[in-house]
């Protein structure tokens, strides 16, 4: 999700034309409904107030200073490749694929890469 808002605020910061960024939007709608979803079944829906507040504050932190957003795109490839690692972790320690497809696991991490 970060790295979505990232690239979409930089693509809108930077005068990029529409159709460059539009599947952004959606995209990000769809990791906050599915993250919307983890947390009513996990119980904790408190939390989506503190994610909320995460989203909207980093979407204008993010350009305050020209410097802020071209840093956080750099590191946007760090923190995709570091959420893979953070799967395989946790993947590793339950000894658990559960629905994990390693297709699409795969193809996840080959465009991360």
């Amino acid at each position: 999700l970060f790295s979505f808002l990232v690239f979409l605020r930089y693509q809108i910061y930077y005068g990029y034309p529409l159709q460059t960024y539009l599947e952004y939007p959606i995209i990000i709608a769809q990791d906050v409904i599915l993250l919307l979803f983890i947390l009513h079944f996990n119980g904790n829906k408190k939390r989506a107030l503190f994610y909320a507040v995460i989203f909207w504050g980093g979407w204008y932190v993010l350009t305050l200073r020209k410097w802020i957003i071209d840093l956080a795109l750099n590191l946007c490839t760090f923190i995709s490749a570091a959420s893979k690692l953070a799967q395989l972790r946790c993947l590793w320690q339950t000894k658990d694929s559960g629905q994990v497809s390693a297709l699409t696991w795969s193809m996840s991490a080959y465009t991360c890469a």
